[in-house]
Order: structure tokens, then sequence, then C-alpha cells
């Protein structure tokens, strides 16, 4: 099967021209004008911006959580994905304390295998380092094609680790060429605020978030870069909110420091004022909270100055049903936010078109830098020959209007309900196939496939 995509606008993290894209199989094979190649399909890109497919490295399909399990499976996920134009996603495998790293991606390929639409891979979140773990990093890295771990500095007595067995496995992963990602949160403060908020009969959504301040996440990000700055272990940030960690971030750079910085597209376009309106601000309940109008300002000024590298969503929905287990203590609230279908128009609309980021960065943050951060590019991420086919056309000018009634995502509201936006995806491909064209999808479930990774390199 090839593909002539005729006079499209391309944009990549560093281009911007207008030209043919001619794709054989699954690939990119040339590109340039006016191309004279016979191909089965030709699709009339004049007009529209042609971009590669984004990657969202943050999401949680199918994952137990809070008693309970998030609302999007593999298919209904990634599916909603490739609507809103990211064809690969990066899920968090979680290790159960006292089982092996093993047992746990085999259970989580039990729910993977032959059900996503779009392409995947996966981050190994250990919470349970010990001697039997530590022999099992080599072979996740060098023949899972899972090259990054995930840490929490919050959940304790589930998912936390200490700080010991962070640095054992920093040092254990740096020695395979992996990276440590991490939920860098206080976690002893913020169990000792939410004890002090309910013993206090303070129990609506609002101290969700005000058991979660600033400091929480400030402080345990430098504690974060000083440990992967000993340890020399590349590092990643996930979902970052708030110009303390950012701060923090800043500090280790003047010690010539590479920390990469991941933010979610809630945190440059939502803030904390939502959590006043009674239990509806359970909709926005996620770890960490919304912030104020003054750290969307520095996360946007961070995307800027390539402190902010890589734009995700932590996309973990529940049904409006599931919120209600917290109704009467915020701390019961599952903790997560639907957005993997809305993140590319929403950064194209809140970002590019108000002026606040450029074309080719809104790029490099929606698609390139994951790609480049977790061992998948130039196979993914970008448009040029030998590039997987993954591309979508994009049209700058539609106005549409988000909402549950119309979106993928298996959950039934939507944290964007009636948002105005300017720019919407129009078709995609993946791997050389159409996968959505008129607002329709192409493709069953089990196309997506499993992504296996390149060790990283620590710099983009």
């Amino acid at each position: 099967m090839s593909i002539l995509i005729k006079n499209g606008r391309i944009i990549t993290a560093t281009d911007d021209y207008v030209a043919d894209i001619f794709i054989e199989g699954e690939t990119i094979s040339a590109i340039g004008k006016n191309l004279k190649v016979n191909a089965d399909t030709e699709i009339d890109a004049t007009g529209k911006l042609v971009m590669p497919g984004g990657i969202d490295p943050h999401v949680h399909l199918d994952m137990p959580f809070m008693g309970t399990s998030s609302s999007d499976n593999y298919e209904t996920g990634t599916r909603a994905a490739l609507f809103g134009g990211t064809t690969m996603v990066i899920d968090f495998i979680l290790q159960k304390q006292g089982k092996s790293l093993q047992s746990a991606l085999e259970e989580w390929k039990g729910r993977s295998d032959n059900n996503a639409v779009g392409d995947y891979s996966f981050h190994m979140a250990v919470t349970d380092f010990n001697n039997d773990t530590k022999k099992e990093i080599q072979h996740f890295i060098e023949e899972e094609g899972i090259t990054s771990f995930k840490t929490f500095m919050a959940y304790k007595g589930a998912l936390m680790i200490d700080d010991s067995q962070m640095i054992g496995l920093m040092q254990e992963v740096k020695k395979h060429g992996g990276l440590i990602n991490v939920h860098a949160t206080n976690g002893d403060m913020i169990d000792f605020l939410i004890a002090k908020h309910r013993a206090e009969g303070k129990l609506s959504p609002l101290y969700h978030y005000l058991s979660q301040p600033e400091v929480t996440e400030s402080e345990a990000s430098g504690r974060f870069t000083d440990m992967a700055n000993y340890t020399g272990c590349p590092g990643y940030i996930v979902h970052l909110t708030c110009e303390g960690a950012l701060n923090a971030v800043r500090d280790a750079t003047k010690r010539n420091q590479n920390v990469f910085v991941e933010t979610c597209i809630q945190y440059l376009i939502l803030d904390a004022s939502l959590y006043e309106q009674n239990f509806e601000g359970a909709k926005w309940v996620m770890s960490p909270p919304l912030r104020e109008k003054k750290d969307q300002e520095t996360l946007w000024a961070g995307l800027n100055q390539g402190l902010v590298n890589v734009v995700a969503t932590d996309h973990c929905p529940f049904m409006w049903e599931q919120k209600l287990i917290g109704v009467d203590d915020f701390s019961k609230i599952p903790n997560g936010h639907p957005a993997v279908e809305n993140r590319m128009e929403l950064l194209f609309s809140e970002g590019v078109n108000k002026g606040k980021i450029s074309l080719n960065k809104y790029v490099e943050v929606a698609c390139t830098n994951a790609a480049k951060i977790f061992g998948m590019f130039p196979k993914k991420g970008t448009i040029a020959v030998g590039s997987d086919a993954d591309i979508i056309l994009f049209d700058a000018n539609e106005k549409h209007t988000l909402s549950a009634k119309t979106h993928h995502m298996n959950v039934d509201y939507s944290g964007y309900e009636g948002w105005e936006l300017t720019g919407k995806v129009k078709t995609v491909l993946l791997r050389g196939q159409v996968v959505i064209d008129n607002n329709e999808c192409k493709v069953a479930k089990g196309y997506g496939r499993f992504i296996k990774r390149n060790k990283v390199e620590g710099k983009i």
C-alpha cells in the first residue's frame, strides 16, 4: 500500500515548508516538491498543516487505583487518542509490592495485547526495589525494550519507595542505559495534611488541593534532582505543575545538570479555582492538583526556555459514579482526569493560536521530545525519510467545541465541556495506514503495536 500526501505545509520541530510525502508500506520513502510517483492513494493536503503523530508519554489505561479502575481500556483509550491526533502513548505498569517486575509486565500485557488501536509502550513503575528486582532491570532494558522506570515519592504503603531504594534503583538503571521517571511530591507531608483536614471535618475537593501545597512538589523535585545528580542517572519529572518545582530544576541547571521535565495540558490552562465548585470540583481531583495563574505563566515560559520538554496528559479517567465514591471525603475521590483526546487540539488552540508557543515548539513538545527522550527517535516523533508514517493532517482554522457528548474517551463528563477551540485534527495516519478520517476510525483493535524502545542517551 502506498500513499502520496500532496501540497501539505509540513511542520516538524525544526522545519516549516510545503511539499509532498510519499509513503510505502509503514514508512516515509520520499519527501519533495511535486513528487512524480505512482501511489495507490492520493491525499490532497492543500491548506492543511501536516505534522508528526502526537506522542503522549503519560497515560493510565485500565489501571487499578483506589479500589476501582480507570475507565478507558487499551481499545477505547488508544482509539480516543487517535481521534485527537496522538498516534502513540506510553502507559505505566505498576509493580505490586512483594511481586516481580516480570509478573507486573504479564498482568499489563494481559490487558494490552491485541486490544490497542494505536501504538503504545510501557514505563515500569518500581514500587518494591530489592535484590531480586535489581536483577530484572537489565533484562527489561535490553530484551523487553522498556527503558524507563517510574518511582513515586508519595502514596506510602502502596506505590512510594524511600530514598535509599531510589538511589539503588538509579545506580542500576544508569548502569544499563535507562532513565528514571518520578512522581515528585512529598508523600509524608501530604499524608499529614490529609489527616489534619479530615480530622477537622474539611472534606470537600478543595482540601485535596490544600493538602498538596506547592512546597510538597518543590521540595521533592529538588530532592530528586540532587539524587539524580549524585548518581548520574538521567531523570525525568512527570506532571510538573508549579513555579517552585521548576525553580528546583533551574537550580539544577546551574551545576550543569540536565533534568527532563514534563507538564500536562491541564496545568497550562486550568487553575485551582475549579476546586471551589463544591463536589463538582472532583472532576479535576488529580495529583498533583491544579495550581495558580502564576504557575501557568511559569510553565508556558518554561516551554519556551527549553526547561519544560514535554506536554502530556496523565490521562486517567473515571466515570462520575466512580468519582462519587469520595462525595463525603476528598481523600477517597479517585485521582485522575480525561484528556488524551483533547491534548493536541487544546495545546494548539491555547498555545499556538494565542501566541504562547510557535508551531515548531508545538511539534517539539507534543511529538518529538518524547520520542527523543524515550528512545524512539527518528522512528517516531518526526516526518523524515525512513520514519514511521505517523502523520496528522490538521486544519488550523476550523472551530469546534469540546463536549462529553462528542468525545470518544470512555468517560461521561469532560474537563473542558463547552470549550471553543480553533484548530482540528482531520486525518490521521499510523504506520502508513489512514486510521482516522472524516471523524471515523478506520481500523479495529489490535492494529496498535507495542513499540520496543532503545537505550536512552540522557540528552535531546
